[in-house]
């Protein structure tokens, strides 16, 4: 009884003794003083995840505001903001005017662009047809985030853009202006893992099994995990595991001296969105892999496809522009959990390793470390 009483005091004392030495490990590193300018306009609601990552990695390397504050997840942000109580459905949005820009991009170090698809009627309202695109509330790239950008690049500052920056529902001007400004080309294709294809999965969207029946004329008999290629409203492509992947799930692959410089994985598996870019002149930092069967590069093949494409892509020989080809930044971490500076030991705990589909790892074996270090490199030229 006694063996036991002291076991469990060990045991409660680490509990409490660890989360206390993280956190004044993190307390005490030296704040970074570095301005950026972050845009979501695709926030469903107040957890806005779409930028979590983002502003998580901010407060975990203490990179702060010029007032030595840190960044806020749902205060330090251009884009929509839904208003308390979410039933009320009332919002607002918190967007920079044309002649505010060259102000912002003089005083600011870093851009970063999380998302600009923006926020829909039917992913706002209840009650609203799924199956459907329906009328858009806010969002798609404008002029004025093309003018910050130019103006930003223009300056030398550290530019990052995030999957769809210029796609749907952006105008086709804005997308050829960024593309221009970038120095890379936009196939119009997207894709999306999902762990299964059944329509009773709800997390495949109903438009896209309406979307597919519709332009192949055959009816959705997919059952296993799979992925889905978009192209706009006009074309539809359909992967499964077992007929045309031989894994189902993409990976982001990495050559061993990039994987040395940013501290990632050199293979880590992708399970949410991502689009389709000819790099022309850039360099690639990472590809995406998709493990298809002799079928499936057949059928890749026929849309003028390939299943190795950028992941991550800067300026040649310049990482102060960088445009990654997915949702990165998407996550569900708690924002208190950025005060801890031990969470890099204890990384392995924080995700499931057997299960390939737990969007954690991405977080902590590629995004972190990746942004991390972009970021720290960057400031060390500022200060």
């Amino acid at each position: 009884m006694k063996k036991t009483l002291i076991i469990l005091i060990i045991v409660l004392v680490i509990i409490l003794i660890l989360p206390a030495i993280g956190f004044f490990g993190w307390f005490l590193n030296e704040k970074k003083p570095i301005d950026v300018v972050l845009l979501d306009k695709t926030v469903h609601n107040l957890d806005r995840v779409n930028h979590r990552s983002f502003t998580w990695v901010l407060a975990n390397s203490r990179f702060v505001k010029e007032n030595n504050r840190k960044y806020l997840l749902r205060k330090d942000y251009y884009g929509f903001y839904p208003i308390k109580p979410i039933r009320s459905k009332q919002f607002r949005i918190n967007d920079y005017r044309l002649a505010e820009v060259i102000d912002i991009a003089e005083n600011n170090d870093v851009l970063y662009y999380a998302d600009t698809y923006g926020v829909f009627f039917n992913d706002w309202y209840q009650g609203i047809n799924k199956s459907r695109y329906t009328r858009k509330i806010y969002g798609g790239l404008n002029n004025n985030d093309y003018f910050l950008l130019s103006e930003m690049r223009r300056r030398d500052k550290l530019t990052i853009l995030e999957y769809n920056t210029f796609g749907y529902p952006s105008d086709a001007y804005e997308k050829y202006r960024v593309e221009e400004l970038m120095g890379f080309k936009s196939t119009g294709w997207t894709g999306q893992y999902y762990q299964s294809l059944d329509s009773a999965n709800s997390d495949l969207p109903e438009w896209i099994v309406s979307l597919y029946k519709k332009k192949s004329r055959k009816p959705w008999n997919f059952k296993n995990p799979g992925i889905v290629l978009l192209k706009g409203e006009n074309e539809i492509l359909v992967l499964e595991e077992g007929t045309h992947l031989e894994n189902a799930l993409p990976f982001i692959m990495t050559g061993t001296n990039v994987a040395e410089d940013y501290s990632v994985a050199v293979q880590v598996p992708f399970c949410k969105t991502f689009d389709i870019i000819e790099p022309l002149d850039n360099e690639v930092l990472s590809t995406f892999k998709l493990m298809t069967t002799e079928e499936g590069e057949i059928l890749l093949d026929k849309h003028f496809l390939t299943s190795e494409f950028p992941a991550v892509i800067t300026n040649q020989g310049d990482v102060r522009s960088v445009y990654f080809c997915g949702d990165f930044a998407t996550s569900k971490l708690p924002p208190w959990t950025a005060c801890f500076g031990s969470m890099n030991i204890i990384k392995g705990l924080l995700y499931h390793g057997d299960d390939p589909n737990d969007t954690r790892r991405f977080f902590w074996q590629y995004y972190k470390p990746l942004l991390t270090e972009m970021l720290k490199n960057y400031q060390l030229t500022i200060e």
